[in-house]
């Protein structure tokens, strides 16, 4: 019987040259993104002192991530991917250089911050889309689940290692030095996209057609896809049903727990911690074959432990739910990608996996909203067991068609359609 998890796939898979650049150089960027995050957060605050503003400048950046993700995902399927990245990271840096300067020089003003928060948002929406159809020209179709699930870890990673940073340098040498440091840490990405070579191409010699053709063809590909349709579901069962959750969790600590804001970090730090811990595994699992199963049934696990935590008012019992809610989500995320990835055509991956994109990243915004406005009317506690039912009612009604999508998701791929895989 085979190991459930061999970490040495890891090490098979960094061992890929193309993918291994790429992550280092990654890496850097994405501890510079987090530095920033924060930097832009508390900037926000010390030039308006508004709870209203923080809301606005962290939607300026979201919304046009997610509104443009199709189109930057057309475009993806249409030109050069790594001349995309490298263009959308040159655009992140100048960007990020120019909050440098602007403060450095004591110009900025809420209105300049707006401008240029939704000026990356779009320039995101591009990034995000290339990340997503670069990665089976990075590794061989055998490494993609772990590609993928390292990347995963990373981004965890980076999510604790940056906010800690962009503290640091905002305290010992201030905001201009913060957003300057992720100004540079884009040229260690640019250099690494630099260096790679593709393994193969998916966009030479495609046809053009209308733009706004490509996108529909695009979304209609994947919801009549038997495998990709389902499988976008899924996202969606998360992005309302149970990850919003997350978004809920200070008023839902403060409120109904009556915990203080140490409850809310250690319980934060908890989820991060699952979330990487799930990465790791993930990666060193190492292959395709029941991932189709595993997202389902880690969905159905994060809706129990969504059910628990509403169920039980202890903190202890909210440090253990919000480690599998944590892993849970990565799970699934890392699960449903690597199938998309390796059932899509390679000429349609960047629309679809654009559409990964936005209901992962944009969707639960939308699902946090829907459950602040519920909890509003009826409390947290009955919220909770809404997402919890919606998420359980969606995992049965797809766990009906699990067979069809297993045989579509996880079978060998046409090799002239996938690009070459």
């Amino acid at each position: 019987m085979a190991k459930l998890t061999d970490f040495s796939a890891i090490t098979r898979t960094l061992g890929q040259r193309n993918f291994r650049i790429y992550t280092y150089g990654a890496s850097v960027s994405l501890v510079g993104t987090w530095v920033q995050r924060v930097a832009q957060g508390w900037l926000t605050w010390e030039l308006t002192h508004s709870f209203v503003w923080l809301g606005v400048i962290a939607a300026a950046e979201l919304f046009p991530s997610v509104v443009l993700a199709p189109v930057a995902g057309a475009i993806t399927d249409r030109i050069d991917r790594k001349m995309l990245a490298v263009v959308s990271q040159c655009l992140a840096c100048l960007q990020a250089a120019t909050l440098s300067a602007l403060i450095y020089f004591d110009l900025m003003t809420i209105w300049v911050l707006l401008g240029l928060a939704t000026f990356v948002g779009g320039v995101f929406s591009f990034s995000m889309a290339v990340r997503l159809a670069i990665f089976p020209s990075l590794v061989e179709r055998q490494h993609i689940s772990s590609a993928i699930a390292i990347n995963a870890a990373i981004f965890n990673l980076a999510r604790f290692i940056g906010p800690a940073l962009g503290g640091f340098l905002i305290a010992k040498w201030g905001m201009a030095f913060a957003f300057g440091f992720n100004a540079l840490s884009f040229f260690g990405f640019i250099v690494a996209l630099s260096r790679i070579h593709m393994l193969r191409s998916e966009t030479a010699g495609r046809p053009k057609a209308g733009l706004l053709a490509d996108v529909a063809e695009g979304v209609g590909y994947a919801i009549r896809h038997p495998g990709i349709g389902p499988a976008l579901l899924i996202l969606v069962a998360v992005a309302l049903g149970i990850k919003g959750v997350l978004e809920m969790l200070p008023g839902y600590v403060d409120d109904v727990l009556a915990a203080g804001v140490e409850a809310f970090a250690q319980m934060t730090a908890s989820s991060g911690i699952g979330a990487a811990i799930a990465a790791v595994w993930i990666a060193g699992r190492g292959r395709l074959t029941g991932l189709t199963r595993l997202s389902l049934a880690y969905l159905l696990i994060s809706a129990v432990a969504v059910a628990v935590f509403a169920a039980w008012s202890a903190v202890w019992v909210g440090l253990v739910c919000m480690f599998v809610l944590g892993a849970g989500i990565t799970v699934i995320g890392t699960a449903v990608q690597s199938l998309m990835q390796n059932a899509v055509e390679g000429v349609m991956r960047g629309r679809v996996m654009s559409l990964y994109g936005v209901l992962f990243r944009g969707g639960p915004a939308l699902g946090a909203l829907l459950m602040g406005g519920l909890a509003e009317a009826v409390g947290l506690r009955t919220t909770f067991a809404v997402a919890t039912a919606f998420t359980a009612i969606m995992t049965l009604w797809l766990w009906r068609s699990l067979p069809r999508m297993t045989a579509v998701l996880e079978a060998e791929p046409d090799t002239e359609k996938s690009g070459g895989w």
